[in-house]
């Protein structure tokens, strides 16, 4: 976990008027991070599960957090609510294992996935637009934050033992990174 906090002071800026990037290096080949963008029992490791991002196709994502955790962690009583909502998205680019792009939620924007080869790891950016109000940087912001470096220690052999304090200093280091 202290590994993960240290990786997630990686950099977030701001994009535009409407969108935001982030970059971090992950000990694993491009083809073995494209599998954890688009295969669903991957993906729920590290984000959400669902159905397995194709290239045109729509899938399905499925809020279950309970998975970020190596311990057992209860759900925020401020995110309660959204546990196992489900949001279909739309894959608008896919070019396997470079980048890919999709819908994110109902009108909550467009996220590009980029990797590029960075010695034994890859470089990914990830850049979210469409964003359109302060309080949605923050979240998405925070959110992205939070499940990169999930990621990260996922790729790296290790786990995070409590995702929800985790999120929440993410939050924080988002909304001072980004002056909101």
């Amino acid at each position: 976990m202290a590994e993960a906090m240290t990786r997630m002071r990686a950099p977030i800026e701001r994009v535009g008027s409407d969108g935001i990037r982030l970059e971090r290096v992950l000990d694993a080949p491009a083809e073995t991070v494209w599998r954890y963008l688009t295969e669903a029992d991957l993906r729920r490791q590290w984000f959400m599960g669902g159905t397995d991002a194709t290239a045109g196709g729509e899938f399905e994502l499925i809020v279950d957090h309970d998975n970020l955790s190596e311990d057992d962690v209860p759900y925020p009583e401020s995110y309660a609510a959204s546990k196992g909502a489900r949001f279909t998205d739309k894959v608008l680019r896919f070019e396997p294992p470079r980048l890919l792009e999709t819908t994110f939620g109902e009108n909550r924007g467009i996220v590009t996935y980029e990797l590029f080869p960075e010695g034994d790891g890859t470089r990914l950016v990830l850049t979210h637009s469409g964003i359109t109000s302060p309080k949605g940087f923050q979240d998405f912001g925070g959110g992205w934050t939070s499940h990169l470096a999930v990621l990260q220690e996922k790729l790296a052999g290790r786990g995070v033992r409590d995702f929800w304090a985790l999120h929440a200093r993410s939050r924080e280091q988002v909304r001072e990174a980004l002056g909101l």
